[in-house]
C-alpha cells in the first residue's frame, strides 16, 4: 500500500506540472524515476492513466478519474500536517500576484475575491497585466503563466486547461466561402497575439488533428483587444471561451469549424523556489488548485 500511495503522489505530480522531467525536478528525482512510477501504477490498475508526447502528457478519462482522488488525498495529508504543525493562527501579511490581464472577467477572479474574503488580514495585490513579468526582479510572490514553461529555477502547479473557440465576425465569414478543413484557414486573415506563436492546432478527435502557420493581419499584445478586432471583422482569432460566449450569443461573433477542437491551453501558478511550505503563496496556490479542482476540468468555460 505504501508503494501505490508514493505511485499515486508521483502521479498527481506529473499532472500538476504537466511533464515527468518538472514532476522530477519538484521531487528531486530523476525522469525515469517519475515514469517508472506512473508505469508501475498503470500495471497495476492495467490501464493508461496518461497519453506521452515529446512535449506534454494529457490524462486519460481513467487518469482524470485517479486524479480527483490523488488531490482529495493529498489535500487530506496536506490538512493534518498542518494542523499538527500549530499552523491554526489566522494568516496575515502581504502578497503580490501577476496574471494577464484579461482573467479579470474570469472565474479566476472571483476565486482570488474569496481567498481574500478567507482571509482578511492578508493584503493582496494583484497586476492584472499581459505583459510578462519577472517574478525574482520585480519582487513579485505568483504568477499564473499560460501555455508551455520553460525551464527554470521557478516553481509550477497546473491548475486547469482553457478551452478555446475559433471565431469570426459574421460580417467577414460572409466574405468568403465556408472552410471544411482547419488548413483551408491558414490563407485567411488572423489576428495574431505577441506573446502567442502564429501556429494553430485543431483536433476533430485524439487521432485527428491540423497543425497550419499563419500570418497574422494584425498582432496585438491583449487578448481583450483581439476580440474587440474579431468583432470588428479584421480577423480569424481562438480566444478562451469564457471572453466570447456573450459576443457569440448576441451574433457579434461566430465559431469557425465548430466540430474542430482549437488547442486547450494549460494554466498555471507559478512562484519562487524558496518560498517556504508555510507561506501565504502557497496557501494561495492550495486555495486555488482546490476551487479548479472541485469545480471540474476545465473550470473556466463557465
Amino acid at each position: 500500500m505504501i508503494d501505490e500511495l508514493r505511485a499515486l503522489a508521483v502521479f498527481a505530480k506529473a499532472v500538476e506540472t504537466g511533464s515527468f522531467r518538472a514532476a522530477a525536478r519538484t521531487l528531486a528525482l530523476s525522469p525515469s524515476v517519475v515514469s517508472h512510477h506512473v508505469s508501475q501504477l498503470e500495471n497495476k490498475l492495467g490501464t493508461a492513466l496518461l497519453y506521452r508526447s515529446t512535449r506534454k502528457l494529457s490524462m486519460t478519462q481513467d487518469g482524470q478519474a485517479l486524479y480527483s482522488h490523488a488531490q482529495a488525498m493529498l489535500q487530506a495529508a496536506e490538512s493534518g500536517l498542518n494542523a499538527l504543525a500549530g499552523r491554526a493562527a489566522e494568516p496575515s501579511g502581504s502578497l503580490s500576484l501577476t496574471l494577464p490581464a484579461f482573467f479579470a472577467r474570469s472565474p479566476l477572479t472571483d476565486q482570488l475575491a474569496a481567498f481574500s474574503r478567507m482571509y482578511p488580514k492578508v493584503e493582496l495585490a494583484l497586476d492584472f497585466s499581459d505583459e510578462k513579468r519577472d517574478l525574482i526582479r520585480d519582487g513579485i510572490d505568483l504568477a499564473i503563466r499560460i501555455g508551455e514553461l520553460p525551464d527554470s529555477a521557478l516553481k509550477s502547479r497546473r491548475l486547469f486547461d482553457m478551452p478555446r473557440l475559433t471565431v469570426a465576425a459574421p460580417s467577414l465569414l460572409a466574405e468568403r466561402e465556408a472552410p471544411r478543413v482547419p488548413m483551408e484557414l491558414a490563407n485567411w486573415p488572423w489576428l495574431g497575439i505577441r506573446m502567442r506563436p502564429n501556429r494553430k492546432t485543431l483536433s476533430l478527435d485524439p487521432d485527428e488533428a491540423q497543425t497550419f502557420a499563419f500570418q497574422p493581419r494584425l498582432t496585438v499584445n491583449s487578448i481583450d483587444a483581439a476580440c474587440r478586432l474579431a468583432i470588428a471583422g479584421c480577423g480569424l482569432a481562438t480566444p478562451p471561451a469564457f471572453l466570447v460566449q456573450e459576443d457569440i450569443a448576441a451574433g457579434r461573433l461566430a465559431t469557425v469549424l465548430p466540430e474542430w477542437q482549437v488547442e486547450a491551453l494549460g494554466v498555471y501558478a507559478v512562484w519562487p523556489a524558496n518560498a517556504a511550505r508555510e507561506s501565504l503563496t502557497l496557501r494561495l496556490v492550495e486555495h486555488l488548485a482546490g476551487e479548479n479542482g472541485r469545480a471540474g476540468r476545465p473550470s473556466q468555460n463557465r
